[in-house]
């Protein structure tokens, strides 16, 4: 078994109750093999980014202590988001579009990682308040490889339409 690492996964809906599907993939997270769910944050409304004309969304962050390697975290994942109705467009040309779960791996210890479908960290992690604010939540001295504290990047970009809807249970 590989060592585990500390992940952060972020999760965002806008289709449908989206707090109580993030409730529920919360413990679909919690159930991945050679995985432990450490912590979730609270439930977010945020305004939709990239493709702005549609619903809000819900976004949350839970950190997972993982020996899964990023490539099976993420096949892992995209399992969870099938469960809840997510089809994903072969073309990423839905990437910004309307859905009933998202999930992406943020962080996966210190690692770097650049291949075709598979980018750690999360390449627009630092730009994203919707992201930022819930990842310090559960881990308050994140530190995003290539970038540097997730505090010094929450602070340079504007955080007004993150708004705190409140604290699941795992």
């Amino acid at each position: 078994m590989n060592s585990p690492a500390i992940a952060a996964v972020g999760l965002g809906g806008n289709v449908g109750d989206s707090a109580r599907v993030l409730g529920q993939a919360f413990e679909a997270l919690a159930g991945l093999p050679q995985t432990r769910l450490l912590a979730t944050s609270a439930l977010y409304r945020t305004p939709a980014w990239g493709l702005e004309d549609q619903a809000d969304f819900v976004n949350a962050v839970a950190a997972l202590e993982t020996a899964l390697e990023p490539a099976a975290l993420l096949g892992h994942l995209f399992a969870i988001e099938r469960r809840f109705g997510r089809v994903r467009a072969a073309d990423g040309s839905d990437r910004w579009g309307p859905r009933t779960l998202d999930l992406d791996i943020l962080l996966h210890g210190e690692a770097v990682i650049d291949e075709p479908g598979l980018r750690i960290p999360h390449p627009r992690l630092h730009e994203r308040a919707f992201a930022l604010v819930p990842l310090l939540d559960v881990l308050p001295e994140a530190v995003i490889p290539g970038v540097g504290p997730a505090r010094e990047a929450l602070a340079a970009v504007d955080a007004g339409g993150v708004r705190r809807l409140h604290r699941p249970r795992p």
